[in-house]
């Protein structure tokens, strides 16, 4: 009987460990987000300002990716946001793990967490993603935020000024979710370097009451 108590209690502590950012009382914002859930798969491990996506050290060209979340006023940092990132490998392909679960089997293996402290920055290294097969879609890294007491939703995913792909048209077509994603990269002591600040609610819909 007491080993019965004892195994209830333990799910009940890592069912609340595992679901401990998404609440039912999050408002909902942000209209439909397929995948966004995924924002909640990083299980137990804990969220740092800084990341290392998988396969930085081993593929060129290195990216570097900073940058500073804030509050709808576009000026004070947001504390406590979660941003989870993912990209292709260089072929364009969302490559997933022959083991891979949930949301890896359709985003990949190349994908992180972050959450930024009192100071809103966040950082992570990873590596310029390949365009889709065909040359019809820009290079991107697709960008979802969860913010304290709202549902998870995407912004703008960055995109590189220079990637001849993001056309005109494309420019045009972005909606801006969070600000702009279109980012110049540099190069600085042998890796490429760029920011992406992220304005929370910006043109997100349902955002304001």
């Amino acid at each position: 009987m007491r080993l019965l108590i004892f195994l209830c209690w333990t799910m009940l502590v890592f069912s609340n460990c595992q679901s401990q950012t998404k609440s039912v009382e999050d408002r909902k914002v942000g209209g439909p987000c397929e995948g966004c859930e995924a924002i909640y798969e990083y299980g137990t491990q804990a969220l740092n300002a800084v990341d290392t996506l998988p396969d930085f050290e081993t593929t060129d060209p290195k990216l570097k990716v900073s940058g500073t979340i804030y509050q709808k006023d576009g000026k004070t940092p947001a504390k406590d946001v979660i941003l989870y990132i993912y990209h292709t490998n260089l072929e364009g392909i969302y490559e997933a793990k022959p083991d891979a679960i949930g949301w890896a089997q359709r985003h990949g293996y190349i994908r992180g967490w972050l959450k930024t402290g009192a100071d809103g920055r966040y950082t992570f290294y990873t590596f310029r993603p390949g365009a889709y097969p065909g040359g019809q879609e820009p290079e991107h890294i697709h960008l979802t935020v969860k913010e304290p007491g709202k549902s998870e939703y995407y912004i703008e995913s960055i995109h590189f000024e220079d990637d001849p792909l993001l056309t005109v048209a494309k420019r045009q077509n972005m909606n801006q979710r969070g600000g702009s994603g279109i980012t110049q990269a540099s190069m600085k002591n042998g890796i490429l370097q760029l920011q992406r600040d992220i304005v929370l609610g910006m043109n997100i819909p349902g955002y304001e009451p």
